[in-house]
Protein backbone atom coordinates (compact mmCIF):
# COMPACT_ATOMS: atom_id res chain seq x y z
CA UNK A 1 0.00 0.00 0.00
CA UNK A 2 1.97 3.25 -1.29
CA UNK A 3 0.09 5.40 0.89
CA UNK A 4 0.54 4.00 4.44
CA UNK A 5 4.19 3.49 3.36
CA UNK A 6 4.68 7.32 2.20
CA UNK A 7 2.89 8.49 5.12
CA UNK A 8 5.39 6.51 7.34
CA UNK A 9 8.49 8.28 5.89
CA UNK A 10 7.31 11.38 6.49
CA UNK A 11 6.11 10.67 10.02
CA UNK A 12 9.89 9.45 10.55
CA UNK A 13 11.47 12.72 9.60
CA UNK A 14 9.17 14.53 11.95
CA UNK A 15 10.53 15.61 15.26
CA UNK A 16 7.37 14.73 16.77
CA UNK A 17 6.64 10.85 15.40
CA UNK A 18 10.22 10.02 15.06
CA UNK A 19 10.63 9.29 18.74
CA UNK A 20 8.30 6.48 18.18
CA UNK A 21 10.22 3.76 17.05
CA UNK A 22 9.20 1.94 13.48
CA UNK A 23 7.06 -0.39 14.33
CA UNK A 24 4.47 2.45 15.88
CA UNK A 25 5.21 4.59 13.03
CA UNK A 26 4.07 1.89 10.63
CA UNK A 27 1.12 1.16 12.87
CA UNK A 28 0.15 4.95 12.69
CA UNK A 29 0.87 5.25 9.09
CA UNK A 30 -1.64 2.19 8.23
CA UNK A 31 -4.76 4.15 9.45
CA UNK A 32 -4.58 6.79 7.01
CA UNK A 33 -6.73 7.82 4.25
CA UNK A 34 -5.87 9.82 1.59
CA UNK A 35 -7.56 13.30 0.21
CA UNK A 36 -7.31 15.94 -2.86
CA UNK A 37 -7.96 19.67 -2.29
CA UNK A 38 -8.13 21.69 -5.29
CA UNK A 39 -6.65 25.43 -5.15
CA UNK A 40 -8.87 27.65 -2.28
CA UNK A 41 -10.34 24.58 -1.03
CA UNK A 42 -10.85 24.44 2.72
CA UNK A 43 -9.41 21.65 4.79
CA UNK A 44 -10.71 23.14 7.98
CA UNK A 45 -12.10 26.28 9.66
CA UNK A 46 -10.90 28.27 13.10
CA UNK A 47 -13.29 26.16 14.90
CA UNK A 48 -13.97 22.98 13.56
CA UNK A 49 -13.25 20.51 16.05
CA UNK A 50 -9.91 18.63 15.92
CA UNK A 51 -10.35 15.11 14.76
CA UNK A 52 -7.45 14.49 12.07
CA UNK A 53 -4.01 14.44 11.47
CA UNK A 54 -2.52 15.51 8.40
CA UNK A 55 0.89 15.40 5.99
CA UNK A 56 1.41 17.46 3.18
CA UNK A 57 2.30 14.56 -0.03
CA UNK A 58 2.37 17.63 -2.55
CA UNK A 59 1.04 21.11 -3.13
CA UNK A 60 0.74 23.62 -0.28
CA UNK A 61 -1.24 24.78 2.83
CA UNK A 62 -1.63 27.79 4.00
CA UNK A 63 -2.42 28.22 7.66
CA UNK A 64 -4.40 31.77 8.51
CA UNK A 65 -6.36 33.59 10.97
CA UNK A 66 -7.98 37.15 10.85
CA UNK A 67 -6.59 40.04 12.56
CA UNK A 68 -8.82 42.60 14.50
CA UNK A 69 -8.68 44.90 11.36
CA UNK A 70 -10.35 41.98 9.20
CA UNK A 71 -7.06 41.16 7.37
CA UNK A 72 -6.13 37.53 6.73
CA UNK A 73 -2.90 36.86 8.83
CA UNK A 74 -0.62 33.75 7.60
CA UNK A 75 0.71 32.17 10.51
CA UNK A 76 2.35 29.41 8.57
CA UNK A 77 2.65 27.57 4.88
CA UNK A 78 2.82 24.07 5.21
CA UNK A 79 4.44 22.08 2.00
CA UNK A 80 5.35 18.43 1.06
CA UNK A 81 6.71 16.55 4.19
CA UNK A 82 5.35 18.73 6.80
CA UNK A 83 2.91 17.00 8.96
CA UNK A 84 0.21 19.34 11.45
CA UNK A 85 -2.58 18.71 13.26
CA UNK A 86 -0.75 16.15 15.90
CA UNK A 87 -1.70 18.29 19.16
CA UNK A 88 -5.39 18.10 17.84
CA UNK A 89 -4.95 14.46 16.99
CA UNK A 90 -4.61 14.13 20.86
CA UNK A 91 -6.66 16.79 22.59
CA UNK A 92 -9.65 16.86 19.92
CA UNK A 93 -9.99 20.40 21.07
CA UNK A 94 -11.61 23.56 18.36
CA UNK A 95 -9.06 24.27 15.52
CA UNK A 96 -7.38 27.50 15.91
CA UNK A 97 -7.13 28.72 12.66
CA UNK A 98 -7.92 28.28 9.20
CA UNK A 99 -6.33 25.66 6.43
CA UNK A 100 -6.49 26.10 3.12
CA UNK A 101 -5.04 24.70 0.19
CA UNK A 102 -2.94 27.14 -2.02
CA UNK A 103 -2.56 25.10 -5.03
CA UNK A 104 -3.67 21.39 -6.11
CA UNK A 105 -3.10 19.53 -3.04
CA UNK A 106 -2.51 15.73 -1.83
CA UNK A 107 -3.23 14.99 1.87
CA UNK A 108 -2.41 12.01 4.27
CA UNK A 109 -4.96 11.78 6.85
CA UNK A 110 -5.39 9.60 10.19
CA UNK A 111 -8.29 10.24 11.81
CA UNK A 112 -8.38 10.70 15.33
CA UNK A 113 -11.20 7.73 16.40
CA UNK A 114 -8.94 5.53 14.20
CA UNK A 115 -6.00 7.12 16.16
CA UNK A 116 -7.02 6.14 19.70
CA UNK A 117 -7.82 2.47 18.75
CA UNK A 118 -4.77 1.70 18.39
CA UNK A 119 -3.22 3.43 21.72
CA UNK A 120 -5.64 1.22 23.33
CA UNK A 121 -4.73 -1.77 21.84
CA UNK A 122 -0.97 -0.71 22.14
CA UNK A 123 -0.55 1.03 25.60
CA UNK A 124 3.39 1.25 24.97
CA UNK A 125 2.57 3.81 21.95
CA UNK A 126 0.46 6.05 24.28
CA UNK A 127 3.50 6.27 26.84
CA UNK A 128 5.91 7.06 24.39
CA UNK A 129 3.00 9.96 23.30
CA UNK A 130 3.63 11.43 26.58
CA UNK A 131 6.60 11.73 26.62
CA UNK A 132 6.87 13.27 23.22
CA UNK A 133 4.31 15.93 24.19
CA UNK A 134 6.65 16.78 27.57
CA UNK A 135 9.71 17.24 25.03
CA UNK A 136 6.99 19.28 22.80
CA UNK A 137 6.21 21.24 25.93
CA UNK A 138 9.86 22.18 26.19
CA UNK A 139 10.66 22.98 23.01
CA UNK A 140 7.65 25.30 23.28
CA UNK A 141 9.29 26.87 26.30
CA UNK A 142 12.52 27.55 24.56
CA UNK A 143 10.91 29.08 21.48
CA UNK A 144 8.75 31.44 23.89
CA UNK A 145 12.33 32.51 25.32
CA UNK A 146 13.64 33.02 21.55
CA UNK A 147 10.52 35.60 21.18
CA UNK A 148 11.05 37.40 24.63
CA UNK A 149 15.39 37.55 24.53
CA UNK A 150 16.32 37.31 21.28
CA UNK A 151 16.92 40.71 19.39
CA UNK A 152 14.80 41.67 16.27
CA UNK A 153 17.09 41.22 13.24
CA UNK A 154 18.04 37.59 14.97
CA UNK A 155 14.40 36.25 14.59
CA UNK A 156 13.75 37.92 11.33
CA UNK A 157 16.79 36.35 10.17
CA UNK A 158 16.09 32.66 11.31
CA UNK A 159 12.54 33.11 9.96
CA UNK A 160 13.54 34.04 6.29
CA UNK A 161 16.26 31.94 6.43
CA UNK A 162 13.56 28.45 7.29
CA UNK A 163 11.14 30.04 4.85
CA UNK A 164 13.75 29.88 1.95
CA UNK A 165 14.97 26.52 2.77
CA UNK A 166 10.97 25.24 2.27
CA UNK A 167 9.85 27.00 -0.25
CA UNK A 168 12.79 28.68 -2.71
CA UNK A 169 14.38 32.42 -2.18
CA UNK A 170 11.07 33.69 -3.38
CA UNK A 171 8.76 34.25 -0.37
CA UNK A 172 4.98 35.03 -1.35
CA UNK A 173 4.96 36.35 2.50
CA UNK A 174 3.95 40.15 3.32
CA UNK A 175 5.63 42.51 6.35
CA UNK A 176 2.33 41.89 8.35
CA UNK A 177 2.55 38.44 8.33
CA UNK A 178 6.07 38.33 8.75
CA UNK A 179 5.57 40.72 11.85
CA UNK A 180 3.32 37.96 13.36
CA UNK A 181 5.89 34.97 12.65
CA UNK A 182 8.83 36.87 14.61
CA UNK A 183 6.48 38.66 17.22
CA UNK A 184 7.15 42.21 16.22
CA UNK A 185 5.48 45.41 14.56
CA UNK A 186 5.32 45.81 11.00
CA UNK A 187 7.35 49.16 11.19
CA UNK A 188 10.26 47.15 12.75
CA UNK A 189 10.21 44.26 10.10
CA UNK A 190 9.96 46.81 7.73
CA UNK A 191 13.05 48.72 9.12
CA UNK A 192 15.18 45.60 9.00
CA UNK A 193 14.36 44.31 5.57
CA UNK A 194 15.14 47.69 4.09
CA UNK A 195 18.63 47.84 5.78
CA UNK A 196 19.03 44.12 4.28
CA UNK A 197 17.59 45.59 1.00
CA UNK A 198 20.59 48.56 1.14
CA UNK A 199 23.03 45.59 1.61
CA UNK A 200 21.64 43.85 -1.50
CA UNK A 201 20.54 40.88 0.98
CA UNK A 202 17.13 41.09 0.03
CA UNK A 203 14.93 42.01 -2.41
CA UNK A 204 11.46 43.60 -1.72
CA UNK A 205 8.03 43.91 -3.67
CA UNK A 206 4.41 43.76 -3.17
CA UNK A 207 4.01 40.84 -0.82
CA UNK A 208 7.43 39.32 -1.84
CA UNK A 209 10.57 38.54 -0.39
CA UNK A 210 13.73 37.66 -2.71
CA UNK A 211 15.83 36.32 -0.43
CA UNK A 212 19.29 36.47 -2.05
CA UNK A 213 22.13 35.85 0.36
CA UNK A 214 20.62 33.57 3.30
CA UNK A 215 23.97 32.44 4.71
CA UNK A 216 24.79 36.45 5.39
CA UNK A 217 21.25 36.81 7.09
CA UNK A 218 22.20 33.83 9.18
CA UNK A 219 25.26 35.64 9.97
CA UNK A 220 24.31 39.16 10.71
CA UNK A 221 23.39 39.12 14.07
CA UNK A 222 26.43 37.63 14.83
CA UNK A 223 28.74 40.44 13.71
CA UNK A 224 25.82 43.40 13.36
CA UNK A 225 25.34 43.81 16.60
CA UNK A 226 24.67 47.79 16.50
CA UNK A 227 22.08 46.94 14.48
CA UNK A 228 20.20 44.61 17.09
CA UNK A 229 20.95 46.85 19.77
CA UNK A 230 19.27 50.06 17.70
CA UNK A 231 15.91 48.01 16.66
CA UNK A 232 15.17 45.35 19.62
CA UNK A 233 11.49 44.72 19.60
Amino acid sequence: MAGPHNLALLLKANPFFAGLGDDAIEAVAVLCVSRHLDPGETLFLKGDPGDALYAVRRGQIRIATGSSSGRRLTLNLLGPGDVFGEVALLDGRPRTADAVAVEPTELYTVLRRDFFDLLERRPSVAIRIIELLCERIRWMSEQMEERALLPLETRLAHRLVALSEDYGCELHVSQEELAVFVGASRESVNRQLQDWRRRGWVELSRNRIRVLHPSYLYRSHESDGDLAARDPV
